[in-house]
């Protein structure tokens, strides 16, 4: 057979392609990309794109993302590895991203540009679309190509991970009608109205955890930055440092021993029976330093896990793990949320990374005017007041925005509306962080005056209710024994306004004047003043721009600076209830 030069080289090009492997997945053989990288996701534009992973020390990697190329050598310690693309713009073509390494390869496919935010909290943020009221409608509008979830499962650490481990994700989906409900529900509400309006590829990054406190969301290098904070990450590291281990492990190796037992007397081979459990087994809630309730725990594993990707923002919903009583620590929290933003915007890289932060809605019993006072007592609005007083202290009111959502009220722990969290951060996020025409504001109290046995509100924009009532609903008021009361509210009306009409033109709607016969001397006002309180007042009367919550006081809520000591317990809450009904 005649063996010309044209045979020859096509025959080393086959040798070639099979010698070179080439797969889709994050690792294979020695060569690794962090599991962050997949193929559907969307890489952040307008920044430097980043990438990075492992393969053995010493070795040459290339990396290929469209047109762009970059070449490095892994570290001869750990084999780490990193290149640094151009910033691109938005483009909504799918493209292969090649990582080569030696004689393997990583190929990830349909790879496109935009921007990719982050849905962080606990479980109210995690929670499926499928799970939600309207999830039928929704997902039936869902053929969005260019809108794409990754989700991170439950995973805490006591140390700053390098990598997610492979059980705890399992790469990009595009959203489609038969996948929009396993994306996290306010994060799809949020995203999709983003990607309609701006026309670009969004991705979301799930990685919300269920029962999270605000401790374990923070960075652990920020609890440094504060007396507070610190005192607290000292009492996790002592709690750690003498925690049993031989204890904790005791009823799980019993368990196991039980069972190797069992399995021998029914004739299983000793490679087959399961292997002793190891410190890593035990449930992470019961680990002090691993526990979802501590320093950094879930923002080691679940967050900081993949700092080095770049994105554009973050989405926040959390609280209701630091409402409970015995958990409720005011002023901590108002602490951590600034140290988290903090965190956030130095550990990526963007000193202006926006935030939005949903204000905590926990589904309870609705305060009314028969309950009014016994609820009125809550630790959960002093945790919401923190929420937006925390990112009021990061000084940034340009590129963070605390969204109130008490007004969005139904029964149980994972409250099924979440469509309306979802649409309020669009709002926010395409008024002010994309400059789009799109209606979202806030309002300020600018001065509270004592006026006889009334009190004197006054505001920097109008606040009414949504549904043309001209009763604001959801004042207390109390003089100096600082017992609140149910009051009476109403708009002065405007000098020589003539008649009165249903429009408000004949009020002054910055203002309102509270008062109750019960009161003489009153001296403080609070306003939605519960877990899920009473309420009806909204900037210029639009239904996405609830009022928030706030006081005119300084009575706080008992707090032990003491990590160990709870001012509040369960009982003793319950008896602060039942002293102001």
């Amino acid at each position: 057979m005649k063996i010309t030069m044209r045979s020859l080289f096509a025959l080393s090009v086959a040798v070639v392609a099979l010698t070179l492997t080439s797969h889709s997945c994050a690792e294979i053989g020695t060569l690794k990309i962090h599991r962050i990288f997949s193929e559907n996701m969307v890489l952040q534009r307008d920044k430097p794109i980043t990438i990075w992973g492992w393969t053995e020390p010493g070795q040459k990697v290339s990396v290929e993302f469209g047109q762009a190329k970059a070449e490095t050598t892994a570290h001869d310690d750990d084999g780490r590895w990193e290149v640094t693309l151009p910033e691109r713009e938005a483009d909504v073509t799918g493209r292969k991203l090649l990582v080569v390494s030696g004689d393997e390869m990583i190929e990830m496919k349909n790879i496109v540009i935009g921007d990719v935010w982050v849905m962080n909290g606990q479980s109210n943020m995690g929670w499926g679309l499928r799970g939600t009221e309207q999830y039928d409608l929704e997902s039936a509008q869902a053929h969005l190509p260019l809108l794409r979830q990754i989700r991170i499962s439950p995973n805490e650490s006591y140390t700053l991970e390098e990598d997610l481990p492979d059980d705890k994700v399992e790469g990009w989906t595009v959203c489609t009608p038969e996948t929009a409900g396993s994306f996290s529900a306010i994060g799809y509400v949020f995203a999709s109205r983003l990607q309609r309006a701006l026309q670009i590829p969004i991705g979301i990054i799930d990685n919300a955890r269920g029962g999270a406190s605000i401790e374990s969301l923070v960075p652990r290098h920020k609890f440094d930055d504060d007396p507070l904070a610190k005192r607290y990450a000292d009492w996790v590291e002592q709690r750690r440092a003498e925690f049993d281990w031989d204890a904790a492990m005791q009823p799980l190796t019993e368990k196991w021993e039980q069972t190797v037992a069992q399995q021998r007397e029914m004739g299983v081979s000793e490679d087959k029976l399961p292997p002793k459990p190891t410190h890593a087994d035990l449930r992470s809630w019961n680990v002090p330093g691993r526990s979802p309730s501590d320093a950094g725990a879930c923002y080691n594993g679940m967050f900081g896990a993949f700092k080095g990707l770049r994105i554009k923002g973050v989405l926040f919903h959390q609280g209701f793990n630091n409402a409970m009583a015995s958990n409720c620590r005011p002023r901590r929290y108002r602490v951590l949320m600034r140290l988290m933003v903090e965190g956030w915007r130095e550990d990526f890289g963007d000193p202006t990374l926006p935030v939005g932060v949903i204000g905590f809605c926990a589904g309870s019993i609705p305060q009314m005017p028969e309950n009014y006072e016994a609820w009125s007592v809550s630790g959960g609005a002093y945790i919401r007041e923190a929420q937006r007083l925390g990112l009021a202290d990061v000084a940034d009111p340009v590129n963070t925005a605390f969204l109130p959502a008490y007004d969005i009220q139904i029964p149980g722990l994972h409250p099924r509306k979440k469509q309306a969290h979802g649409i309020r951060a669009a709002r926010w996020a395409l008024n002010q962080i994309y400059d789009r025409q799109i209606d979202w504001d806030t309002a300020l109290l600018v001065s509270a005056e004592r006026d006889g046995d009334r009190i004197v509100l006054t505001f920097d924009k109008k606040v009414m209710p949504d549904d043309m009532s001209t009763v604001p609903r959801g004042f207390s008021i109390a003089d100096e024994s600082g017992k609140f009361y149910m009051a009476h509210a109403a708009y002065p009306l405007i000098k020589d306004a003539g008649i009165w009409n249903v429009a408000h033109k004949n009020f002054d709607t910055t203002k309102i004047v509270a008062w109750s016969p019960l009161v003489k001397k009153p001296v403080a006002v609070r306003y939605a003043w519960a877990t899920s309180p009473l309420g009806n007042l909204k900037v210029r009367g639009k239904e996405w721009l609830p009022l928030a919550s706030f006081r005119t006081d300084d009575w706080d809520w008992p707090e032990d600076e003491d990590p160990a000591e709870n001012a509040v317990s369960r009982g003793e809450s319950r008896a602060m209830n039942q002293e102001a009904a």
